[in-house]
């Protein structure tokens, strides 16, 4: 039952702290974007540092990403139960000494081992930042909120893959991790300082609230299906890409992986227009019109790049590339509204709703990933990574008009 003290307190302090704790939203959300794609420009010369198979090297993505999807299935219902403050600090916590610990890996495994660590903090910050944004704002608000969060974390992982190509080429693979767990430490130690607590829900004497049961609830709803399936085949085309993208480049073409790092800037900023996007077109046009405006986006950016590379043989680069930037407004037109709609089908568990999203999301990423560098492992074209995309921008059309149009 809603505690509505503590409804209308935390609804009157919106307002008056938007700003200082979007801005600490930003930075919650941003470690685990951040520390996914850091690494991705040093991956081709980890197979030559510690001697292993690209497939191995790449579970460093691919592994942190599942980690992610399995930490927020946990994590988030745990915000639910305990409260969103303790569980973030602990989460970012364990992010900083995981980024430590793999500054010393042995090996490939051990290094794998770490990342994954790094991924099960990581994603609280993301969790929970979505049900904080909940608990103050209603569906349409909070997807305006969730795509301005997004608008501006994405530019540490648009960062990313040129300051961890930078410090790859300059210092050594370490030194990403050096980066990542001072990042970590810092966001943590502001998190203590100033984040309040948000969540505005509490149980009437008597009443039980059971992990297992939240599941059940969701997983009844087929829009609630429908909206996690967005966010997940969404995504995936990006996913896709940063798992491809860095062996086209760096291995097929010649080019160094700073150079990826600053090709990469394209994609980012296509997805970085579309979250500010949602957050001006929300409440003119509610989050299901941005989804399908979304989706079509990705779409018709698929086919040009399918096109463009077949058509233009010898500007690999461009014609990979500047594409991206279609399909990255897609994303990010689909993807905050995808998130608002499923945090919005049962409220009053917004953390469980979010961590089930964000595992769905995550898994299909993950997926996506490995698939991307699989797509290219034994071929001289970037043309198997490019049609993954496209099927993935397909599957998302197919499963919104199955399942969100659906009544409850």
């Amino acid at each position: 039952m809603l505690d509505p003290a503590a409804k209308t307190s935390a609804q009157s302090a919106a307002p008056r702290t938007q700003w200082p704790l979007l801005a600490l939203l930003i930075a919650m959300s941003g470690v685990s974007s951040l520390s996914l794609t850091i690494l991705v420009p040093a991956i081709p010369g980890l197979v030559a540092k510690f001697a292993a198979d690209p497939a191995s090297v790449q579970l460093t993505v691919s592994l942190y990403i599942l980690g992610l999807a399995g930490a927020q299935l946990v994590f988030g219902p745990l915000s639910d139960r305990f409260g969103r403050r303790p569980v973030v600090l602990a989460g970012l916590a364990l992010a900083t000494l995981a980024s430590t610990a793999a500054i010393f890996a042995w090996s490939i495994a051990g290094l794998v081992i770490a990342r994954v660590l790094q991924s099960l903090g990581a994603s609280t910050g993301q969790t929970i930042s979505r049900a904080i944004i909940r608990d103050l704002y209603d569906r349409e608000q909070a997807a305006a909120m969730i795509g301005l969060v997004a608008s501006a974390v994405v530019l540490m992982p648009m960062l990313a893959p040129f300051i961890g190509g930078v410090l790859d080429t300059l210092f050594g693979w370490e030194s990403i991790f050096i980066f990542s767990a001072a990042l970590s430490f810092m966001v943590v130690a502001w998190a203590a300082l100033a984040l309040p607590e948000t969540r505005r829900f509490s149980l009437v004497p008597g009443e039980k609230s059971h992990f297992r049961a939240d599941l059940a609830a969701l997983a009844a709803s087929p829009r609630f299906f429908g909206y996690a399936l967005c966010a997940g085949l969404g995504s995936a085309p990006f996913f896709s890409f940063i798992g491809g993208a860095p062996h086209v480049v760096v291995t097929m073409l010649g080019r160094t992986s700073a150079e990826y790092g600053l090709w990469f800037f394209i994609p980012s900023l296509g997805f970085m227009a579309g979250n500010f996007a949602v957050s001006r077109l929300t409440r003119r046009f509610g989050i299901d019109a941005l989804i399908w405006w979304g989706i079509a986006a990705t779409i018709v950016g698929s086919l040009l790049n399918i096109a463009a590379y077949a058509a233009f043989p010898g500007w690999e680069m461009a014609t990979i590339f500047w594409p991206q930037l279609i399909i990255g407004f897609g994303n990010g037109l689909l993807l905050p509204t995808a998130v608002a709609g499923a945090v919005s089908i049962r409220p009053q568990v917004a953390g469980t709703a979010s961590g089930m999203t964000g595992f769905v999301q995550m898994t299909i990423g993950a997926a996506a990933a490995q698939l991307g560098g699989h797509a290219i492992a034994n071929t001289t074209s970037a043309m198997p990574m490019l049609l993954l995309m496209l099927l993935f921008g397909v599957a998302t059309g197919v499963a919104v008009f199955a399942l969100v149009r659906r009544p409850e």
